[in-house]
């Protein structure tokens, strides 16, 4: 092994200038594409800066296609620019119970000693500092959240606030409590899928900075985009870009080429491909007996099989295989439970029931 890593250490030499440009969570200067989009986010911002009441957003697109990005990016020209605005950004996957998200707050907020407070002792801590400031409030991945009663808290005692509830689901608005609802009042923020020439864009800034210059075969780079353009997701591009970088490295090829783009894309889409786990398989095989059954029901079938799970946590089971396309969700309304799902299997045509 030693000599292993000598060889390597030796040669010295490199494809990659930066590989964190390849990252998805890295926030370039520039963000192109996204200008009409931050233009709304400053407006909803603009208020709190002459001390008034900022304006509330529901943010939503297909994963992929820059909603963090730029709001990131607006939140971090707000922090340059001024002090008067405190931003407050939350992720609902790492942060997804209510004591978790006042805990974050508290950070964000420059509050201390924390640790041994109730929830009420930390949002009454967490109301008196921001109500002597302005805050913008983002909660990322809204979807994720297991209560909004922290959502309705800050709704109702935090005076100068703007609220931006970022997800991949248009639908999660309509699933928001009407108390909430009438307090939000959100302005809708939707985020289209980046066009090829957008993705080609986007790729090649990423690419001038992660990699040496003329490493790429302007083919092989084309495959990328081709491919990221036809899932709409960014994210898979940027993997690529950095498997056919690593994998024509260790051919001690200078040269990034089609046969590398190839081979990253196999790891990607098909050696990778994730498969349903126990609980998941399932449900899937409960969604095939059961077409067109509702959310409600299908969960209790699927306990009565002595399973034990939250119906949070079967919900979140059902849109992991949505996802993944192995089963297909339709809202309906009406009857005694007002609005639900019904779920079918992927490839097997809808019909619409009237409940």
């Amino acid at each position: 092994m030693g000599n292993l890593f000598r060889d390597m250490l030796k040669e010295g030499e490199s494809l990659f200038r930066d590989t964190i440009a390849l990252d998805y969570d890295y926030l370039p200067k520039v963000l192109p594409y996204r200008e009409k989009e931050q233009r709304q986010f400053a407006f909803a911002i603009k208020p709190l800066l002459q001390e008034k009441n900022g304006r509330n957003l529901f943010v939503y697109g297909a994963p992929g296609i820059g909603k963090t990005a730029a709001c990131k990016h607006v939140l971090r020209e707000l922090e340059e620019e001024t002090d008067v605005v405190v931003p407050v950004y939350i992720n609902c996957w790492k942060h997804n119970t209510a004591y978790k998200i006042l805990l974050e707050m508290s950070e964000r907020l420059g509050i201390r000693f924390t640790a041994n407070l109730k929830t009420s002792e930390l949002f009454a801590r967490i109301k008196e500092v921001a109500n002597k400031k302005s805050v913008v409030f983002v909660f990322d991945e809204i979807d994720k959240l297991e209560d909004f009663d922290v959502l309705y808290m800050l709704l109702e005692d935090v005076y100068r606030k703007a609220v931006f509830l970022i997800t991949n689901y248009k639908e999660k608005v309509s699933e928001l409590d009407e108390r909430i609802m009438s307090r939000l009042n959100p302005e809708m923020v939707e985020f289209k899928p980046y066009n090829k020439e957008e993705t080609r864009g986007i790729l090649e800034h990423r690419r001038k900075y992660a990699f040496v210059p003329g490493v790429w075969d302007e083919e092989a780079f084309s495959m990328i985009v081709d491919k990221t353009a036809a899932h709409g997701d960014l994210r898979k591009g940027l993997f690529l870009m950095r498997e056919a970088g690593n994998l024509a490295e260790e051919n001690a090829s200078r040269k990034i080429e089609r046969e590398y783009v190839q081979k990253a894309i196999e790891r990607q889409f098909v050696a990778n491909e994730e498969k349903p786990d126990d609980d998941a398989q399932r449900i899937l095989g409960l969604v095939q007996q059961n077409p067109g059954e509702k959310m409600g029901p299908l969960f209790q079938k699927f306990l009565s099989q002595g399973s034990e799970m939250s119906y949070k946590s079967f919900q979140r089971k059902i849109e992991k295989l949505e996802k993944g396309k192995k089963v297909a969700t339709e809202k309906v309304s009406g009857g005694r439970e007002g609005n639900t799902s019904v779920v079918y299997p992927y490839d097997q045509p809808k019909k619409l029931t009237e409940y």
